[in-house]
């Protein structure tokens, strides 16, 4: 890797490994939960977890379908390039000029979904009062310090 493509390559990481903590929280309440693992935190019902009143679930329900759809949309595309960057990178003869084509597509795409999830988060704490957003809050960063990508994963010894 070359000087320039470092602060990209770990910029890009970052950024994935944020928007799918913050994802993987707004999902929970959309899609049943996946068998949980000793290291895995316990899957939270959002609303039930903030309390949230009758009429700031309905608002809360309102701002959900159309981001889970688009950040559905754009993990199937990340998805996609990752596989391709990881063919390249394997390939018999790999092409650097395609392994960055791959590389920046994907660090774009994560840019976008970072900013779906920003704008979901300023639109949930819009209809939160202080304590909702304080739980809120506390639970994304515990989350945060909880997570591992996948990468970490797999290189675990």
């Amino acid at each position: 890797m070359n000087r320039r493509s470092v602060p990209a390559w770990v910029l890009a990481a970052s950024l994935a490994l944020n928007a799918g903590i913050v994802v993987a929280v707004a999902l929970h309440q959309w899609q049943p939960p996946p068998k949980a693992q000793a290291t895995q935190p316990s899957p939270v019902n959002l609303p039930d977890y903030l309390e949230l009143s009758a009429e700031q679930r309905q608002r809360w329900q309102q701002l959900e379908p159309d981001f889970l759809r688009d950040v559905t949309a754009n993990w199937a595309e990340i998805r996609r390039h990752r596989e391709a960057l990881v063919r390249h990178i394997f390939a018999n003869e790999p092409q650097r000029a395609a392994i960055d084509a791959e590389q920046a597509r994907i660090a774009a795409l994560q840019d976008a979904q970072q900013q779906r999830v920003i704008a979901q988060l300023l639109a949930e704490r819009a209809l939160l009062d202080d304590g909702q957003r304080a739980r809120l809050m506390a639970l994304l960063l515990s989350r945060y310090a909880q997570e591992s990508s996948e990468e970490e994963l797999l290189h675990r010894d």
